[in-house]
């Protein structure tokens, strides 16, 4: 295809004209997108493209089950007043709701409600009539497809309790056996099989005739005598696909319903048949459950029904009847599964066609998809698409480039393994030897660690859902165009430049800004200037008595005297302070250590109702937001352009703060104080949305999770303020300027070395003769300061985001990695050295020589350093 035809390809009329049969766009007179705009506005500008992590929920599913609560009064379902007899009624309605929605009945099925799947096999796995090896029997097996969810592979560790033997199965190696073959019906081990009706990893759907099959006997997993049951996890299968289950019985089906709706959460069940129901063992026995018990003896007699025997305690009641109102929104907004299953494969077809035919110059492909079937239908594929992207040499991009470029774009999409290790392994051409050998290298699943000498450790995963529009596709493929294949006239790119914040006067940024340094941010009102040339430390923070300088600590002397006279000293040129998380920083020309790294260095932090810090990622016009500490006044003062400044005392426990217990800020815990109403109404003011500023309790310790280059935890040494991972952060101009030269090079315009430096937003920054020297070394010291590096910072999408402007620049990321061999790495942490005690009174100067510790082992190119 011509490059000049993507464009075109891209369309909407061609991609209605290439839909494939058993495909359909749309729900009839209402158009996805208008539904998309009614129902989800909230989205706004995302692209959301994780429907196999969870379907969103429509707000007038919202609505209409508040308007439930609103109006009915539910009481507990085991009392016997009419609130309660209410409950009980409805959740019973609703068991009906959920039979019907897959066409059976109470004849055939009974429901129990779990939190979720998950609980749902855990509670069979502990139930399951599991029959021990002996020497008269041959003993239960437990058989899964390699192509399960992690919840499916757990329950192995349930059956080896009771001696059961569990055999992991691919779908290629499945046993063809004739009737003739089969056990003798006189054995009644029992056995099970579990697989995905439909895989989370790759969309693929297993056949379900195979049901009945495995339990005729005419397909088994492994030879083995007995009776079989079929445990078909239908989680991902039913949030986009229709399950008959009068024609697919399966003896148990586990699902979470807000996979196909979106709300509730923590709600699951598990539907049993009702002819296998008698097997289920129960040990345990909850209220709600027994038909009669002592106290006193070992007596006990469970209800009658399967559900009353399992649904231990009170039933998550009102969540149970939020489920009414979700079929009903689900029936009314698109006329039920079936137009669900072709509406999101329509989707999922054109995105892996179009996706398969991009290829660079060299005729190389953009990505590998890791597919089993060829997106022909949608009984054999569901709308899941996993893939890796790849370089014009086939190198893999790793998961988490991608995902942090995806995020410039507002696209949500999912990334890793996916809770499937066995089809990762399998598409990714991962041995288990390889999975062991990665454990040991710091892999662990749920992290960033992509790709290992080469190879991948995860991939890039896409679904779509209900309330999926082409628009998302389309933006989701001019992505990946952008991103891989610019510079080819093949469609044009998304702006380079979004406007996340309004502009500024001309007065308010400087117009006269020049490449020499050092650097000054221009304001419009000088008198707070938050970039002011120096900043002069008060009289009470001096010490009341002379204390005798200390010498450069032994450990540096050599570095010191082993510098050639002809090389230029390393010193440090800039002290920056964020005294508010994600807020802008002021430079000072000296300042104090505190006991958490910079005095007053993210102190303050601005949090959501919830206690949740906000920032740049979700505000970048945080960025705008200028606080100075005046430490003579002891305030510090906030401004932004068109707002009266605020200040804030620096005092700590004065009758304007409230202890608030829990506060979250990188998924930890903190202890804060709130800032009062004053300094609330002006954040909430300034960003349109209610927020707090609060502060962290001096008396609160938050250790460190960031590791040194030797594996060992700072915890121990150092605590943290509210920081992401280490008390201080450096960044060398040399490294800035060779970075500065890719922007340029790929963006075409110039770009001025301090807007670059206040992107990264560090602490320290030197200048050195090299650029990335900084990334081989082990401990420096700074004057008389003696700090220990604790590794490199991996860098998000705020560096994205100009500090000036609070616009976004998706460029940035993607330079780095290049110049970094595809890591995002910029700067390196630092933190007090363990065996030096920092005194209140000590200060960072700018003007002190700085003198490294390079590691022993020098790696042949500086700048792909981990």
């Amino acid at each position: 295809m011509a490059m000049e035809s993507w464009e075109e390809r891209l369309s909407f009329p061609t991609f209605l004209s290439g839909l494939p049969p058993g495909a359909a766009y749309g729900y009839g007179v209402e158009s996805p997108q208008g539904m998309r705009q009614r129902e989800f506005a909230r989205l706004g500008g995302i692209t959301y493209l994780d429907h196999a992590g969870t379907a969103l929920y429509p707000e007038s599913l919202l609505k209409s089950f508040t308007d439930d609560l609103t109006e009915n009064v539910y009481g507990n379902p085991h009392s016997q007043n009419i609130s309660s007899k209410l409950t009980y009624n409805t959740i019973e309605h609703v068991r009906y709701r959920i039979l019907q929605h897959f066409n059976t009945t109470v004849e055939d099925y009974s429901i129990i409600f779990t939190s979720g799947s998950t609980a749902a096999l855990k509670l069979l796995a502990e139930a399951f009539p599991w029959m021990p090896e002996t020497l008269e029997n041959c003993g239960s097996r437990f058989c899964y497809l390699t192509d399960s969810h992690t919840s499916v592979v757990g329950m192995r560790r349930i059956t080896a309790t009771a001696n059961a033997l569990f055999v992991p199965v691919k779908a290629k190696d499945m046993l063809s056996r004739a009737n003739n073959v089969v056990a003798e019906k006189s054995c009644s081990t029992p056995h099970l099989f579990c697989y995905p009706a439909q895989s989370n990893f790759s969309g693929t759907k297993y056949p379900l005739a195979w049901i009945e099959q495995i339990k005729s006997g005419k397909l088994l997993p492994v030879k083995a005598q007995g009776k079989w049951f079929v445990l078909l996890d239908a989680a991902s299968y039913v949030s986009t696909s229709p399950l008959d289950l009068n024609i697919y019985q399966a003896d148990f089906v586990p699902l979470s319903f807000y996979k196909i709706f979106g709300l509730p959460t923590g709600l699951g069940a598990l539907l049993v048949r009702n002819e296998v129901a008698s097997c289920l063992r129960k040990n345990y026995f909850g209220g709600g459950t027994a038909a009669a018990y002592l106290a006193e003896e070992d007596f006990y007699l469970s209800r009658p029904s399967v559900a009353e025997r399992f649904e231990d305690g009170t039933v998550s009641f009102l969540d149970i009847i939020a489920l009414k109102h979700g079929f009903d929104a689900l029936e009314r907004l698109t006329g039920g599964m079936e137009n669900i299953k072709q509406h999101s494969f329509a989707l999922a077809h054109y995105t892996y066609t179009v996706l398969s035919a991009l290829k660079y110059v060299n005729g190389a492909p953009v990505v590998r998809i890791y597919s089993d079937t060829d997106f022909s239908s949608p009984d054999i594929q569901g709308p899941i698409i996993n893939f890796n992207v790849l370089d014009e040499n086939g190198e893999i991009i790793g998961y988490s480039q991608v995902d942090k470029l995806a995020g410039l774009y507002n696209i949500h999409m999912r990334t890793g393994c996916f809770c499937n290790t066995g089809a990762c392994l399998q598409h990714l051409g991962i041995s288990c030897e390889d999975v062991k050998k990665n454990l040991q290298a710091g892999h662990v699943c749920g992290d960033d660690i992509d790709v290992i000498n080469g190879n991948p450790t995860g991939s890039v995963r896409i679904s779509f859902g209900y309330m999926s529009t082409f628009e998302d596709a389309q933006t989701f493929l001019k992505f990946i165009i952008a991103t891989r294949l610019s510079g080819c006239n093949v469609v044009k790119c998304p702006s380079q430049k979004e406007s996340i914040a309004p502009p500024r006067e001309k007065d308010y940024t400087c117009d006269h800004r020049s490449d020499e340094l050092p650097l000054k941010r221009v304001t419009k009102d000088s008198q707070f200037s938050v970039h002011s040339a120096s900043v002069t430390i008060p009289v009470n923070l001096q010490p009341t008595e002379r204390q005798p300088e200390r010498a450069i600590p032994e450990v540096l002397r050599d570095s010191a005297e082993a510098l050639p006279s002809s090389r230029r000293p390393i010193t440090l040129t800039n002290i920056y302070i964020y005294p508010i998380k994600s807020c802008a920083a002021f430079e000072a020309k000296q300042w104090p250590i505190g006991k958490q790294g910079l005095l007053y260095d993210r102190s303050w932090m601005v949090a959501n109702p919830n206690g949740v810090c906000i920032t740049q990622k979700q505000e970048p016009r945080l960025c705008l937001v200028q606080p100075m500490i005046d430490l003579e006044q002891n305030v510090m003062i906030i401004k932004t352009e068109g707002m009266d400044p605020v200040s804030v005392t620096l005092e700590e426990n004065n009758e304007s703060q409230t202890e608030i217990c829990q506060s979250k800020v990188c998924s930890h815990r903190v202890q804060t104080y709130d800032c009062g109403e004053r300094a609330a109404d002006w954040f909430s003011e300034f960003l349109g949305r209610q927020c707090r500023l609060i502060r962290q309790s001096s008396d609160f310790k938050r250790n460190a999770n960031k590791k040194d280059k030797k594996g060992d935890s700072s915890s121990e040494v150092t605590s943290l303020s509210l920081v992401n991972e280490a008390p201080y952060l450096l960044i060398n101009r040399t490294s800035i300027s060779q970075l500065r030269d890719q922007v340029v090079a790929r963006l075409g315009e110039s770009v001025l070395p301090h807007e670059l430096i206040y992107r990264f937003r560090a602490n320290m920054v030197i200048s050195t003769n090299e650029a990335f020297e900084e990334d081989l070394w082990e401990e420096i010291a700074i004057g008389t300061l003696h700090f220990k590096v604790m590794g490199p910072c991996h860098r998000c999408l705020v560096i994205c985001i100009d500090q000036q402007t609070g616009q976004r620049n998706k460029e940035f990321l993607q330079s780095l990695a290049a110049i970094k061999d595809r890591k995002t790495n910029f700067g390196i942490y630092l933190m007090n050295h363990p065996g030096t005690q920092f005194s209140f009174s000590e200060t960072l100067s700018v003007g002190s020589q700085v003198l490294p510790v390079v590691k022993n082992i020098i790696p042949s190119s500086p700048s792909t350093e981990e």
